[in-house]
């Protein structure tokens, strides 16, 4: 990654604080093994499918959580021109429109800015991902029967903020000269949530021309 890039996506412009996984751990090392794949510049189709015996739930939480980082930072680089008067609505284009809805405060689907969402958004994941119910990081702890469920949630409004970030503000990745590193994260997202079938195809539907060019 070049100098400039390195300051685009530098730890300051992250929404959210990192979360990590703590070394020693069977997850740090699965983690350790997809980010070298990554590194190493092999096929992401490959890169993405489960290794040999190891748990789908760990090589999920793994990705879902990094796919959190690697978002949190993407969409940091581009929030101060996301606001409620260039983003009053939280859309992907004139067909698609977004509403929150959390069952706490938001009990039924609103209409918010695309700030307002983000925000939202970013504090529901970091909730899910920072309780040890549901992403166990002691061994041995078993992940929840509905894990796969509530990582199909993240993964899925995860998905919306590249909608948003690709059809509304990517040319301000461009200016960043960004653009190559959001394709390759957006591709990596891309086919491992296809790869496993996390996402529901209809979610896939805004970005799909771009998607077609990009990834098949």
């Amino acid at each position: 990654m070049s100098i400039a890039l390195k300051q685009v996506f530098n730890k300051d412009k992250t929404f959210r604080p990192k979360r990590k996984f703590e070394p020693g751990t069977q997850r740090f090392e699965l983690h350790k093994r997809a980010q070298a794949s990554l590194n190493s510049g092999v096929d992401l189709k490959a890169a993405v499918q489960l290794p040999s015996g190891e748990d789908q739930n760990d090589w999920v939480a793994v990705h879902v959580v990094d796919f959190f980082n690697r978002i949190n930072l993407i969409y940091g680089t581009v929030c101060e021109f996301c606001t409620e008067r260039t983003c009053p609505v939280m859309s992907g284009g004139p067909k698609y429109e977004y509403r929150w809805q959390d069952d706490m405060k938001y009990k039924k689907p609103t209409a918010l800015s695309a700030p307002q969402y983000m925000n939202l958004l970013m504090d529901w994941i970091e909730v899910q991902i920072n309780n040890e119910d549901i992403f166990p990081t002691s061994v041995g702890v078993p992940f929840p029967k509905n894990f796969l469920q509530i990582c199909k949630k993240i993964l899925c409004r995860l998905f919306r903020v590249f909608v948003h970030v690709y059809i509304h503000h990517f040319d301000r990745i461009i200016l960043m000269g960004a653009e190559a590193h959001v394709n390759t994260c957006y591709k990596h997202f891309y086919y491992f949530v296809t790869e496993l079938n996390l996402i529901d195809r209809k979610e896939l539907e805004p970005l799909k021309e771009m998607t077609t060019r990009m990834c098949h």
